[in-house]
């Protein structure tokens, strides 16, 4: 079977309609693709915002727990007088009842007033004026275990938050000082927290 010239005309129209029917196709191919890509990119895009969104909920939830923590310890430093203003009168108080218990022969103390702390390694103490009111002592003791004693006393009796800071014990005559056998020399601070907001 062969074509001539002549036969063109015949199918001249057949030929533009499969012509045209290939060029609409490959639009719809070359549409088709683009939408798949531009789809693709929708849906990546979908799946970073799904992903952030749940990286959002896991760090809200996370930072729940830790403010439940947190509340709680703060809850107690509250409780122990550790944060708020100077409990001066606490101090006072919690030591004179310390010396009816006997607990050693004899202490002096003084408490100086109160100024900012800086620890070492300094801190980031956030909303926090970091304070501490300085205390020296001098205790009478018949052995080392009174010194002991005492400071587990204090810090178990009496509300706030001592740092202890040094000791130093020396041996005295004990023909002299009814049998007091040594004497401590302490130095350290009541610490306290205060938010910068509270009024």
């Amino acid at each position: 079977m062969s074509f001539s010239a002549d036969d063109l005309g015949e199918i001249k129209w057949s030929l533009l309609a499969c012509l045209l029917s290939v060029g609409i196709a490959v639009g719809l191919i070359n549409y088709s693709a683009g939408i798949q890509q531009q789809s693709l990119k929708e849906l990546q895009q979908a799946q970073r915002q799904l992903n952030a969104a749940r990286d959002q909920l896991l760090t809200a939830q996370s930072d729940q727990e830790n403010m439940a923590s947190y509340q709680m310890e703060y809850d107690a430093l509250v409780t122990q007088k550790v944060i708020g203003s100077e409990q001066r009168l606490d101090w006072l108080e919690g030591l004179e009842k310390l010396r009816r218990q006997n607990l050693t022969p004899d202490f002096k103390y003084s408490i100086s007033p109160q100024s900012a702390y800086t620890p070492n390694p300094p801190l980031n103490a956030g909303n926090f004026a970091l304070s501490i009111s300085p205390m020296s002592m001098e205790l009478d003791l018949l052995h080392e275990g009174q010194l002991l004693s005492f400071f587990e006393a204090l810090n178990r009796q009496m509300p706030g938050w001592f740092l202890l800071d040094k000791c130093a014990l020396s041996r005295v005559d004990s023909t002299q000082n009814a049998g007091v056998m040594l004497k401590a020399a302490c130095a350290g601070g009541w610490f306290t927290m205060k938010n910068r907001n509270a009024p």
